[in-house]
């Protein structure tokens, strides 16, 4: 049995004449007669009483009718959502991201306008680390990811750059850094730090180290240690300190936090949106094509050339 037979019985049960339906077929009525008989053959039941003046269908045909429509619906579904994914309208598109980058700009609105143009394929977020996407990437647990501080140089993965923040520092608000017209690195000698441990991200640890360093604070004064970005604004925000966070943080600061522009402070952050060479997914060239079409990416892509 194959799926024409159940087309074409179809069509004559719901037209209940050969000739009609061969109509609707656009096929010989003669070759629809065979087809039908060939049909009956096979199961080892008639389908249709034979009337002078076209057919009936049987008792058995009825129940038949009903079974072959649902099977030729499930096939039409299962052509049209095939259809999709082959497009990259359809399936499922895995992204990682840092908690910092998601509130303002690029990432928030990729997911945004991701949503609005592919109503019916799933987008799995997923927040993590910089160092956690870029082994999820590479292993393949993730299509891609949106990456501070990705190398330039690597074979396996590609990448788009898609902004660059800026470092900040967080402080109570009416803290005395608070009130200086012009903030400096030498300013916070006698401050004291909420800071994350090295063993989070030793290069950015190092980098920072040897940044104040060069601005004049040699030995910052750390009274308390977070392991995470939101961790250290809950502690600047009850008095514990002041920390250093992403320029970002301005957009969910506590009401009790300031976020203060280091004048001195050079140390950009650029972030890229990374997934495999290799990754085959066209919903994955769809996103990453759409984010290049992004306003910051166009501006910031200019500035680059």
């Amino acid at each position: 049995m194959e799926l024409r037979h159940l087309r074409y019985f179809v069509a004559v049960g719901e037209e209940q004449h050969y000739g009609r339906a061969a109509q609707r077929l656009r096929v010989a009525q003669p070759a629809l007669s065979r087809q039908i008989q060939d049909l009956e053959q096979e199961i080892g039941f008639k389908l249709f009483d034979r009337l002078r003046r076209g057919v009936k269908i049987s008792s058995a045909g009825k129940l038949f009718l009903d079974d072959a429509r649902q099977i030729l619906q499930q096939v039409n579904e299962a052509t049209t959502r095939a259809r999709r994914v082959a497009r990259g309208q359809l399936g499922t598109l895995r992204v990682g991201f840092t908690e910092n980058a998601s509130w303002h700009g690029v990432v928030p609105d990729s997911f945004r306008q991701f949503r609005e143009r592919y109503p019916d394929a799933e987008l799995q977020l997923n927040p993590l680390t910089s160092l956690e996407q870029l082994e999820a990437v590479r292993s393949g647990r993730l299509d891609a990811g949106f990456i501070y501080n990705m190398p330039r140089a690597d074979r396996e993965l590609d990448q788009v750059g898609v902004g660059w923040h800026k470092i900040a520092l967080a402080a109570p608000k009416g803290h005395p850094l608070s009130k200086l017209r012009k903030l400096r690195l030498r300013d916070m000698v006698d401050a004291s730090f909420v800071w994350f441990p090295r063993r989070e991200s030793p290069a950015f640890y190092d980098s920072l180290m040897n940044e104040c360093f060069r601005g004049g604070l040699k030995n910052p004064r750390i009274v308390q240690e977070a392991v995470n970005e939101a961790t250290i604004m809950s502690l600047v925000s009850h008095g514990m300190g002041v920390g250093f966070v992403n320029g970002t943080a301005r957009w969910r600061c506590p009401e009790s936090v300031v976020i203060l522009l280091v004048e001195d402070l050079k140390m950009p952050l650029p972030l890229a949106l990374v997934w495999r060479r290799d990754n085959g997914s066209l919903l994955l060239a769809r996103f990453v094509a759409d984010v290049r079409l992004l306003p910051d990416v166009r501006t910031l892509s200019k500035r680059g050339s």
